[in-house]
């Protein structure tokens, strides 16, 4: 029996419908699945790959039926921006806290480059006869830790590790970007040192460029009285978002750098300049904006994984070259982490040493790359199969994390200490009873 074709139930007179009732039915069905990832720690958009995935095979919609570049694309880079404030605005700076976040920032810049230049080599020996730029290239997707996935992950465990992470994940996609970008503009540039200028001049435009805009930003977000300001807001910041890639400049860093100014504000506004603050107005309306930035970042979430699980083909994985290349690299990935904790975290580090997803923004270099260096030779596959290797390898360790050795002894120990604490309890009770 074949399966349902969705083109043989959808028409012209009723496709808005069915358009509704199938993005409805996503949208309850990914707010379920962040329950269950709540009670068993496996990464909802796992779970939404997976749904799109097999409604292709039940819907029997053909991956030549619809052009996914664009959809995911679009969604990609309105989830990126969102997904980077959402996280910014949870993010908390005090003294106390710099050694974490310098040691997070050095292993996501130290992982980038040592993964490209081992990615590279990788691509180059699996396709054979590749320039090293092409295939450098190509390797910094794969390098860059997807924070899209990273921070709806985390939620479940401790302040200082989610922390930890949200950072990592985000600066490894601002140094990913700024890297692809820098190797992209500069292709027909010869010289290293005007590679090196061109980049650190640009890093340091959009530094001053994202104050800036931060203090202008939240001066302007507290003098607005009218009701409807919160998705004004959102999407001046896509705009300067947008605006900002357009002139290659590293736009993440604009929305990074305006989370933490919103969020620590009392740290930012000082002296002469803490009159511009109004702290109030400020106040009023920053958990509705924090509310509304996460609920619009969990439906572009939504429809972005969505849509990729719609979009994947897992024929080219099966390539024996394609496996093995593959689980090297994953391989790889973990050993190099593992090193690099071990070196700047030295303890407790678990489960972070295992939570390196690739995801959306793989996918959006991957689709950026410029038309002269697309490579026929090029298996999807590879990018596919780091994408589910290394979600799921985050899920497994989050489960084991919680549900593992250390969990079951800690749940004991809490079961342990409330049964004594009762018992004690009884005996003080039968105590009383017994002077009476």
């Amino acid at each position: 029996m074949e399966l349902l074709s969705i083109q043989n139930v959808v028409n012209g007179d009723n496709m808005a419908y069915f358009l509704i009732i199938g993005a409805t039915l996503i949208i309850i069905l990914s707010y379920m699945f962040s329950i269950i990832s709540q009670k068993t720690a496996v990464p909802s958009v796992i779970l939404l790959i997976l749904l799109g995935f097999f409604s292709k095979k039940i819907f029997n919609i053909g991956i030549e039926d619809v052009n996914w570049v664009f959809p995911l694309e679009i969604l990609g880079i309105v989830g990126l921006m969102l997904i980077v404030l959402e996280g910014a605005l949870d993010l908390k700076l005090s003294r106390e806290r710099w050694p974490m976040i310098w040691k997070s920032g050095l292993i996501a810049l130290v992982a980038l480059f040592v993964n490209v230049f081992i990615f590279t080599f990788g691509i180059q020996l699996i396709i054979g006869n590749l320039d090293f730029l092409t295939a450098f290239i190509y390797a910094i997707p794969l390098s860059i830790i997807s924070s899209a996935i990273v921070i709806p992950s985390v939620n479940q465990l401790e302040e200082e590790k989610k922390e930890f992470l949200i950072y990592e994940s985000t600066l490894s996609d601002i140094f990913g970007l700024i890297l692809f970008y820098a190797v992209v503009n500069n292709v027909h540039t010869t010289e290293a040192t005007t590679i090196g200028i061109n980049v650190v001049a640009n890093l340091a435009g959009t530094l001053v460029l994202s104050v800036v805009v931060g203090y202008f930003m939240i001066i302007f977000f507290q003098r607005i009285n009218t009701q409807v300001k919160l998705f004004l807001f959102i999407s001046v910041l896509l705009l300067l978002y947008a605006v900002g890639k357009v002139f290659h400049l590293s736009s993440l860093l604009i929305i990074l750098v305006f989370g933490l100014i919103l969020e620590n504000r009392h740290i930012f506004f000082f002296g002469p300049i803490k009159k511009f603050l109004r702290e109030n107005q400020v106040t009023q309306v920053l958990n509705d904006f924090k509310l509304l930035t996460a609920e619009s970042a969990f439906v572009v979430r939504t429809f972005f994984f969505f849509v990729f699980g719609l979009s994947i083909t897992i024929a080219g994985i099966f390539h024996t070259s394609v496996m093995l290349g593959s689980l090297v690299f994953l391989v790889l990935i973990f050993v190099v982490r593992w090193g690099l904790f071990k070196l700047i975290v030295k303890k407790n580090f678990m489960p972070e040493v295992f939570i390196a997803p690739r995801g959306l923004i793989s996918v959006l270099l991957y689709f950026a790359i410029p038309e002269e260096f697309v490579i026929n030779d090029f298996n999807t596959g590879i990018l596919l199969f780091i994408i589910l290797g290394t979600s799921i390898t985050m899920a497994w360790s989050l489960v084991h994390y919680k549900l593992g050795k250390g969990g079951r002894m800690k749940k004991l120990a809490e079961v342990r200490s409330s049964f004594l604490k009762g018992h004690k309890t009884e005996e003080t009770d039968s105590e009383n009873e017994d002077k009476e």
